[in-house]
């Protein structure tokens, strides 16, 4: 009976995911384009992000806005599904190696455990995902290059162009951001809902969305430089970057430091209502899923 439990709690838990990251796409979409249009325009091309967002308002309307969401749709909610899932499974493995702990709840530390083996785990789709998200974000930027339709388009058009190693390209940058990013983002929630919500409640909406948003907050606050290198490395043509650290270098080396935080402001913006959003989302989910199981 406990061992059907869990695989009922840990299936729960997955479908919870996917429901926040449904919400948490919708919400964030607009914010996330203009962060990376400004993380991989050439020098100058924008003056700031109300003229990142001017720029592409002009040129291609609100709709530019939420280009490229059908990639984070089909790919955040799995993610969002499998980060819930594997966070779940980080505390578990927690809870394993400390079978005589006085306390069932664990520490913040062992929280960023749990956080951090979440960013690991989730950067199988996360790569590929985002590879796709960036070229359909930025295509318009890059003169001459290829144009794609759609997801499936662009997905063929990397995997034609170098195999899964191409669809692949950025995966250190991205677990760079996402192991530590991940860490921090569910410790921020842990802390901040244990802190808001009242004793005995059994889901509190207020306490949800202001350690969800806090969560996001978190986590782009130590982010925003591995992720600017993991969208040059991606929108970039093949061969223009060594790696990770040569990305690094080359941007410091021309544009100096202040090029690694390109898109913090956005990145901030989205934060906290797409996360907010996204808890939410997964909250509710998980009490229907409660109800109807």
């Amino acid at each position: 009976m406990g061992e059907k439990k869990r695989e009922v709690d840990q299936l729960k838990a997955f479908l919870g995911g996917g429901f926040g990251g449904i919400a948490n796409v919708l919400a964030g979409q607009p914010f996330d384009t203009i962060k990376v249009r400004m993380q991989t325009a050439a020098p100058g091309q924008y003056a700031g992000m109300a003229d990142c967002f001017k720029q592409t308002i002009a040129k291609d309307g609100l709709k530019a806005l939420y280009r490229g969401v059908s990639a984070p749709l089909v790919g955040v909610t799995p993610m969002w599904a499998l980060s819930f899932w594997s966070y779940d499974l980080g505390t578990r493995i927690v809870k394993a190696a400390t079978p005589n702990r006085k306390s069932k709840d664990l520490t913040m530390l062992e929280f960023a455990f749990a956080g951090g083996f979440s960013g690991w785990a989730t950067s199988i789709i996360t790569v590929p995902m985002e590879r796709v998200k960036v070229i359909l974000q930025t295509q318009d930027q890059v003169k001459g290059g290829v144009k794609y339709k759609g997801m499936l388009d662009a997905g063929v058009g990397v995997f034609r162009e170098g195999g899964l190693g191409s669809l692949y390209r950025g995966t250190i940058a991205t677990m760079a951001r996402d192991v530590p990013g991940s860490a921090a983002y569910f410790v921020a929630y842990e802390y901040f809902y244990r802190l808001l919500k009242k004793e005995g409640q059994s889901m509190s909406i207020g306490a949800t969305l202001f350690a969800g948003g806090m969560s996001g907050v978190a986590m782009w606050s130590i982010a925003i430089p591995p992720d600017v290198i993991k969208s040059r490395i991606q929108a970039a043509p093949a061969g223009t970057y060594k790696g990770f650290m040569d990305c690094a270098v080359k941007m410091v080396a021309q544009e100096g430091p202040g090029a690694l935080f390109k898109g913090l402001g956005p990145a901030l913006l989205r934060a906290f209502p797409a996360n907010a959003a996204g808890f939410l989302g997964r909250a509710a989910g998980l009490e229907m899923l409660h109800q109807l199981w």
